[in-house]
């Protein structure tokens, strides 16, 4: 289940300050990357035996490359998933989860977004996608120009198919 509102969706930021934030508020990268998208989770425990969701932060590379932690990541908009042994981690639309869970989990991406923010000075992250648009287009980036688009694209099409 996507977890809209809470304003993550197109934060962007260096990768490296990005690890140490969500480091902070407990959310583990671990091997969950590749050389363009990285994957954070945050691991909620229940009183009910056998049930353990998780909240998954993913982000794509503007620029550079995770590999090298050179890489400039947007965040796209946070999901909450039930664990199923043996199988994984349910991400579906059909699933039910407790109310008490999601406001757990929107407690802690709220979280997320204030240390981003604060990072940021309090911009919101449209702002400094923006800021990083002019920045490709005065240097005639035009694969950061192209991806800056697609995000913009990507966006538009995840908040319609909620609707």
């Amino acid at each position: 289940m996507k977890i809209d509102g809470v304003g993550l969706a197109g934060a962007t930021l260096d990768l490296k300050k990005l690890d140490h934030l969500m480091d902070k508020a407990g959310f583990v990268r671990a091997g969950q990357w590749d050389y363009e998208r990285v994957t954070y989770d945050y691991k909620l425990d229940t009183a009910t035996k056998g049930q353990t969701y998780y909240i998954r932060a993913q982000g794509y590379a503007l620029e550079g490359d995770v590999d090298r932690g050179d890489a400039v990541i947007t965040l796209m908009t946070p999901l909450i998933g039930l664990h199923y042994y043996p199988h994984g981690v349910e991400y579906g639309d059909g699933e039910e989860f407790p109310a008490s869970v999601v406001e757990r989990a929107n407690k802690l991406l709220e979280r997320v977004k204030g240390l981003i923010d604060e990072f940021n000075g309090g911009r919101p992250p449209q702002a400094v996608l923006g800021e990083l648009m002019e920045w490709a287009k005065e240097n005639n980036d035009e694969a950061l120009i192209s991806k800056i688009k697609s995000l913009e694209t990507y966006e538009k099409d995840s908040s319609n198919s909620n609707e």
